[in-house]
């Protein structure tokens, strides 16, 4: 079967260390073209690769020969740029947020029902190992009724391994629209509806800047969840953990502690109510600060729900509704209130 050919939109930090990477790797693509406003980063990465380059994302589109795009651009193009490229009859990986608005996130959704193409969101939590079996001995009822959680994701910010710096798009409100809700807070609202089966129906928020006197979006976020079952948690998304990176969630069930992601050794503990206690070693997760680069996962099932013509698992309804948590989260903190999802 001819290679899937395929291009990034967007060459800054995760199309570099993700999405080009993850392409190559792939036996059953081709990468063929690389775009970015910035023509030298452009033209520098496209010769390293020795694919075409681009500073215009349309003119990319217009190559007949391309199957596939990735969108890695700053959060206020996503939508635009999708939606262009599904209407001249690409598929899309889009990175996450999907979009800054449900209305564009349905103007996504809707434009890769019309062109027939695959619409994926880049959420990478949903393809960890430990967030994998946490899922099926949920969903098994091995562990029982669920009662409560916590799940965490913070690290010292993006300026530590963007491309710009402090200078990044990522603190730019007219270029971000959210800060660490949008890069670390989607990615739990996703893995938590994924992980426990069901969606969020209400949501209380605290959002905040004051880590970062540079940046003009929210760097610290506390909410409070509640399931359509009646489970309540929180979740954290935070650029002011300036030591370790925090990635962990812990699900509290009728028979069984689940700790993802919380221990130096093991990335799943179960602890039994009865005492007995199931290490897993599945591979560590993911990070900016892992020395080595390791597959999410997300490059290799994009591919392979073209070339199987199956749905992705994290589709645009699916980024969709993780896109509304932390929409509802920023409702809440602005009105003071709980706010339905």
């Amino acid at each position: 079967m001819a290679k899937l050919k395929v291009g990034v939109i967007g060459c800054g930090s995760i199309a570099q260390h993700r999405h080009i990477p993850e392409y190559l790797w792939n036996n059953q693509v081709k990468l063929v073209a690389l775009c970015d406003i910035n023509e030298e980063r452009a033209t520098e990465i496209a010769e390293k690769y020795q694919v075409q380059a681009f500073t215009d994302y349309k003119e990319l589109l217009k190559m007949e020969e391309l199957d596939a795009v990735s969108v890695c651009t700053p959060n206020y193009l996503h939508a635009p740029i999708s939606i262009d490229a599904l209407n001249a009859g690409k598929h899309v990986l889009c990175e996450k947020p999907m979009a800054t608005s449900e209305e564009e996130a349905a103007q996504m959704i809707e434009a890769a029902k019309n062109s027939g193409k695959k619409l994926m969101i880049g959420h990478n939590q949903r393809f960890v190992a430990s967030h994998q079996k946490a899922h099926e001995l949920i969903k098994s009822g091995e562990v029982g009724k669920i009662y409560s959680f916590r799940t965490t994701f913070g690290h010292g910010g993006p300026e530590g391994w963007s491309v710009d710096g402090k200078e990044s798009w990522f603190f730019k409100k007219e270029e971000a629209f959210i800060g660490a809700m949008g890069d670390l807070g989607v990615h739990k609202a996703d893995l938590l509806r994924y992980v426990l089966g069901e969606e969020f129906t209400e949501v209380g928020a605290f959002v905040e800047t004051n880590a970062k006197e540079f940046s003009s979006v929210d760097d610290n976020a506390v909410c409070i969840l509640k399931t359509e079952s009646g489970v309540i948690g929180t979740l954290t998304a935070s650029w002011a953990y300036r030591g370790k990176e925090d990635n962990s969630t812990v699900i509290y069930a009728e028979k069984a502690v689940i700790r993802l992601e919380d221990d130096p050794n093991y990335s799943l503990i179960i602890q039994y109510t009865n005492g007995e206690k199931v290490n897993y070693e599945l591979g560590r997760i993911q990070s900016n600060n892992e020395g080595g680069q390791n597959k999410t996962g997300v490059i290799d099932h994009f591919v392979e729900s073209i070339v199987e013509d199956k749905e992705p698992l994290i589709c645009g309804e699916e980024g969709k509704k993780s896109l509304a948590i932390i929409l509802a989260a920023l409702e809440s903190q602005e009105t003071k209130t709980i706010t339905k999802i």
